[in-house]
C-alpha cells in the first residue's frame, strides 16, 4: 500500500506534466496582448496550491504562518499579519490606530491625516471610512510622490498621521518625511502595496512606518490571487491588527487553538461576567479579513522568486528608459531619489503640455498595437464621483495632480514582459515618434 506522500508525489509529477503541456505560448508581434502587469510563475505554485488543497485545511494554516515569518524576515521587520487583499490591509492599518489600547495616541473622529489625491483609492478610502479627515498634498513632478516639503505646512493642532504610497514602486523621500513624522509625533503609514522589494537608503520600503501594507493581487509584484499584508515593528500595535482582522476578538488563538492564554475562562473585561469564554470577548469592531492557505500556499512559492522579479522589474524599467531618453523633447520621464533603488511596478510616461501629440494619441497608439497602458490609477481623486461629498482639507494646490491625470500614463515592467516582447514594445513607441 503506497504512503500518503507517494501519492502526493505522483500528483505533483503530473502537475509539472499538465504545467508544460498548457504553457507552450509563442509571442506573435502585433497579435499577442503585452500585459502591464500579470502573474509571473511555474509548476512550483501549482504544486504547492495542490498541497494545500490536500490538506483541506481551508482557512489560514501552515502555508500562512510559513509566509508571515518569510516575508517579516525578508523585509527584516518583526511582524507580518495576512490578510485577504491590500486594500483589506489599508484598512486595518488605519483602523488599528483608532484602538483604545493606544490610549491618547488613538485617532479619534475629525482627526487629520496627511495623504497625496494621487493614486489608489483605498489609500483614501480607510481614511474616510474610520471618520478621519484626509489632506491632501500635491505630488512632485516626475516621482510623483507627495511633496514632502509641503508637509509642516499642512500640520494642525489636529493632525494625527501620514498616510501615503510609494507610487509606481519609487520610494517617497522618507529621509525627510521620517523627521518630520518624529518631530511632530506623527503615526506614519506606508502604502508599499506597489512597491515590494524597493529600497530607500540600503533598507527595504515597508520597513519605516509604524506601520505598512502589502499587496499581492495578480498584477503585483508577487501574487497570492487575492491577498496582502500588514507588517509592523510593533508588538501592541501587532495585537490590535490581528484583532480588527479576526473578528475584533480580544483573544489571539490560532485557528483551530485554544486557550493559549492559559487562562480562557479566568477573564474580567468590559460588562461581561467573569469568567466569560475569551475566544468569545470583543475588543475592536472588527471584521474577518483572513487569507485562506491555498492562497498562502501560492505566496510562498513566489516569495521565493522575488528576488529575480525585483531584477527583472528594473532591467525592464532600465531599457524603457535608455530608449525613450532620445525624445524627452516631448516627455517627463521618471526622476527617482538619490538614496532610492526602485523595485518598478510600472513605468511612468508624463507627456509635455507643448508636444505635438496627447496622451490619448499615443495611447491610442500603443493599444492599437497589443500593448496595454493604464492610467496613474485614479488620478485625482477628489474629481472621481465617489468623493464628491467627502470632507476634506487641500495645502498649497493639487496642479500637479491635474496634470498627472490628464497627461500621464504607464506602461508595464513586470517579469512576463520578455525581452523579445520589450523590443516589440520600445519599436512601437520608435514607430509612434516618427511617425509625428
Amino acid at each position: 500500500m503506497r504512503t500518503e506522500e507517494e501519492i502526493r508525489e505522483e500528483i505533483f509529477e503530473k502537475i509539472k506534466e499538465l504545467y508544460d503541456l498548457k504553457n507552450t505560448n509563442v509571442f506573435i508581434p502585433g497579435k499577442t496582448k503585452i500585459n502591464y502587469a500579470g502573474r509571473s510563475f511555474d509548476e512550483k505554485e501549482i504544486m504547492s496550491l495542490v498541497d494545500s488543497s490536500l490538506d483541506f485545511w481551508l482557512t489560514s494554516g501552515r502555508y500562512a504562518k510559513q509566509f508571515e515569518e518569510d516575508l517579516a524576515k525578508f523585509i527584516k521587520i518583526k511582524y507580518c499579519l495576512l490578510t485577504n487583499s491590500g486594500s483589506s490591509a489599508n484598512l486595518l492599518a488605519i483602523s488599528a490606530l483608532t484602538s483604545p489600547k493606544l490610549g491618547d495616541k488613538r485617532l479619534k473622529k475629525g482627526d487629520e491625516v496627511i495623504t497625496t489625491a494621487c493614486g489608489f483609492p483605498t489609500t483614501l478610502n480607510p481614511i474616510i471610512q474610520n471618520n478621519l479627515t484626509p489632506v491632501f498634498l500635491d505630488v512632485k513632478m516626475g516621482t510623483y510622490n507627495i511633496k514632502v516639503d509641503l508637509i509642516e505646512d499642512a500640520i494642525t493642532e489636529n493632525t494625527k498621521a501620514i498616510f501615503v504610497p510609494h507610487t509606481l514602486g519609487n520610494p517617497v523621500d522618507l529621509k525627510n518625511l521620517m523627521k518630520i513624522a518624529k518631530n511632530n509625533d506623527l503615526w506614519f503609514v506606508e502604502d508599499n502595496c506597489d512597491a515590494l522589494g524597493s529600497k530607500y537608503n540600503s533598507k527595504f520600503t515597508g520597513s519605516f512606518g509604524h506601520i505598512s501594507t502589502c499587496s499581492f493581487y495578480p498584477a503585483h509584484h508577487i501574487t497570492m490571487g487575492e491577498g496582502g499584508a500588514v507588517l509592523t515593528d510593533d508588538p501592541i500595535l501587532k495585537e490590535i491588527i490581528a484583532s480588527f482582522r479576526d473578528w475584533g476578538r480580544d483573544c489571539w488563538c490560532e485557528p483551530g487553538c485554544d486557550n493559549t492564554c492559559g487562562k480562557r475562562f479566568g477573564w474580567q473585561l468590559g460588562k461581561l461576567p467573569y469568567s466569560y469564554d475569551h475566544k468569545y470577548v470583543y475588543s475592536h469592531v472588527g471584521y474577518n479579513l483572513k487569507v485562506t492557505d491555498m492562497q498562502a500556499a501560492v505566496g510562498v512559492e513566489q516569495l521565493k522568486k522575488l528576488p529575480k522579479f525585483i531584477e527583472t522589474r528594473k532591467a525592464n524599467f532600465k531599457k524603457i528608459y535608455n530608449e525613450l531618453k532620445t525624445y524627452e523633447k516631448y516627455l517627463v520621464l521618471p526622476k527617482k531619489d538619490k538614496k532610492s533603488d526602485p523595485s518598478w511596478f510600472g513605468f511612468p510616461i508624463m507627456v509635455k503640455e507643448d508636444a505635438p501629440f496627447s496622451r490619448n494619441d499615443i495611447v491610442e497608439h500603443l493599444e492599437k498595437n497589443k500593448i496595454a497602458t493604464r492610467m496613474l490609477f485614479g488620478g485625482n481623486l477628489i474629481k472621481q464621483p465617489a468623493y464628491e461629498n467627502i470632507n476634506y482639507r487641500i495645502v498649497d494646490s493639487l496642479s500637479n495632480t491635474d496634470k498627472v491625470m490628464k497627461q500621464l500614463f504607464w506602461v508595464g515592467v513586470y517579469p512576463g514582459i520578455t525581452e523579445e516582447k520589450m523590443d516589440y514594445m520600445i519599436n512601437e513607441f520608435v514607430s509612434f515618434f516618427k511617425s509625428i
